[in-house]
């Protein structure tokens, strides 16, 4: 689920590389394979999401580094009279949206980076979005100029990056699980985490020509597990996505059943009427052209 598709990144926590190669191959793979607890996971994000998009007018809406296509169908759904176009460079992920859209006459779907994307013949985006899509960029006040430029006059910004480590427990908590001391991300390195300086973001859409920035913090529950058993769907998760999961691969098999046990205990401190969710923190962030 990246918006960039020839460069590459590190995400500290845990030496997770994003670069293009890696969402086109095994960890397009694993998100392909994840993308329904993936979706579930930022459930209440996209809500707020389509809430916020409705301050815009969206004629024509870009959803950058939309992965299995949930906040691009949410839109086409919500807002009939919308064209909405998904971009991604993971085809893994982008064959599942596609599935998703055999009903929907009003999305499609593009393997493309968006750092060089152009609507062609087409209407130009008067609303960009992404949700948690746009952290990966090498050079993101270049990626934000083009997007900028390739949007109409006016055109509205809508977007979702996390907060600082600090303020995702749903992450750090897993990490510190590790029998390995793992460094939490540095901002600004593209990753997850890399637009958790609202300065630093509010810095890059400067430069790119976007105007009337504004961020609004917004924490939410991450659903980490339900179903029969949402201790053991916990557990599931955490080794499978994110830093924690790279990092646990490379444990001895003994020390790795010993994470995913206290990954369990965890699971079973935050479990709630057959849910295990944690706090997750992040950014809203608006702008116009």
């Amino acid at each position: 689920m990246q918006a960039n598709g020839d460069k590459s990144g590190t995400d500290k926590s845990g030496g997770v590389t994003f670069g293009g190669d890696e969402w086109q191959g095994r960890t397009g793979d694993s998100w392909a394979a994840e993308w329904k607890r993936t979706d579930r996971s930022f459930g209440m994000l996209t809500e707020r999401l389509l809430q916020r998009s409705r301050d815009f007018t969206s004629e024509a809406v870009l959803d950058i580094g939309c992965g299995a296509g949930e906040l691009s169908l949410a839109l086409a759904r919500t807002q009939p009279g919308s064209r909405v176009t998904g971009i991604d460079i993971s085809p893994q992920l982008l064959n599942i949206a596609k599935d998703r859209a055999r009903n929907l006459s009003n999305v499609r779907f593009e393997l493309a980076d968006a750092a060089a994307w152009d609507s062609g013949e087409s209407l130009a985006p008067d609303l960009l979005v992404s949700r948690h899509g746009v952290m990966f960029f090498d050079d993101p006040v270049a990626a934000f100029a083009h997007l900028g430029g390739i949007a109409a006059p006016n055109a509205g910004l809508l977007f979702s990056c996390f907060r600082t480590w600090e303020e995702n427990p749903v992450f750090r908590s897993v990490t510190r699980l590790l029998p390995i001391e793992v460094p939490p991300p540095a901002p600004g390195a593209p990753g997850p985490f890399a637009f958790s300086d609202r300065t630093y973001v509010q810095g890059i859409l400067t430069a790119a020509g976007w105007r009337d920035i504004a961020f609004e913090p917004y924490d939410f529950a991450m659903v980490v597990g339900a179903g029969p058993d949402p201790v053991e769907d916990a557990a599931s998760y955490f080794t499978v996505i994110g830093g924690a999961a790279r990092a646990a691969r490379e444990l001895a098999p003994e020390a790795r059943e010993s994470f995913i046990n206290r990954v369990r205990d965890l699971a079973r401190a935050n479990l709630r009427e057959g849910i295990v969710s944690l706090r997750a923190g992040a950014w809203i962030v608006t702008a116009h052209r």
